[in-house]
């Protein structure tokens, strides 16, 4: 008995490269993911900015008028949320504060320019600003093992940005470095906690006749860095200052009747 061909359909090369064209309902697929996730994020913000950064899950789904699944589904959990605001909020904020530095002539005006805008973008939404920066994401990323601590790079990018105009400036001739002067290498490290504590500081503070502006406390913070604290700016001088009352030593208190 004749067998015939127990294979049919079209030579295994052209089924091969039949497999490299890309499906197009996968793709429709994948930009539909890409857009719901987008769209869930911008929810998230909303919530977060009316709710406060300790918005849970449940509150951002009832914001966003679904459930709770749905968040956990693309974002695996509450910290996974969190990464993905983060992602793109820290996002925004280099893009604004890497463009004003470029727009600087030198490098205190550049630094200047940059707190304002860290300062400006972290006041459009403190609660988001808040929710992105509290350490659930790098306890999350460390006990993963993970790098991905999206705040540290982006406090790393800024830092390495203002490292080599102030390596120039802290080094030029015409400033008078004395044996005391910290390496410049250390020096944006500091200017970044600086900034960020004191940012902090200032978004947690209540508003008041007291509280500065954005460009009030940029042009502080820029001072206490550039200038330092001088006896100058110093409203009471110490000499003005009372004595402070000490107890006596055991010999005066035996020599007192």
């Amino acid at each position: 008995m004749k067998l015939g061909p127990i294979l049919t359909g079209p030579p295994a090369s052209t089924d091969a490269r039949a497999s490299l064209v890309p499906d197009g309902r996968s793709s429709r697929w994948t930009e539909h993911r890409t857009a719901r996730r987008r769209e869930l994020i911008k929810t998230a913000r909303r919530a977060i900015d009316v709710i406060g950064p300790g918005a849970s899950m449940e509150d951002i789904a009832a914001t966003a008028d679904t459930s709770k699944s749905v968040y956990y589904r693309y974002f695996g959990d509450k910290t996974g949320l969190q990464r993905a605001v983060a992602e793109v909020v820290i996002a925004q904020m280099q893009q604004k504060v890497l463009g004003a530095a470029k727009a600087a002539t030198g490098p205190r005006e550049g630094f200047h320019s940059m707190v304002l805008a860290y300062l400006q973008m972290a006041q459009t939404s403190p609660n988001v600003y808040a929710f992105v920066t509290r350490v659930g994401i790098a306890e999350s990323s460390a006990a993963s093992g993970s790098s991905d601590d999206t705040l540290a790079h982006f406090l790393a990018a800024i830092t390495a940005m203002i490292s080599r105009p102030m390596r120039t400036f802290l080094l030029s001739p015409e400033r008078s470095a004395g044996p005391d002067d910290a390496a410049p290498e250390y020096w944006p490290t500091a200017a970044i906690g600086m900034v960020r504590a004191v940012g902090e500081q200032w978004l947690s503070a209540p508003a008041g006749p007291d509280k500065p502006t954005e460009e009030q406390l940029a042009r502080h913070i820029t001072g206490w860095l550039f200038d330092g604290i001088s006896p100058e700016r110093t409203p009471t001088s110490t000499a003005a200052l009372p004595s402070p009352t000490l107890p006596p030593t055991r010999a005066q208190a035996k020599d007192t009747p």
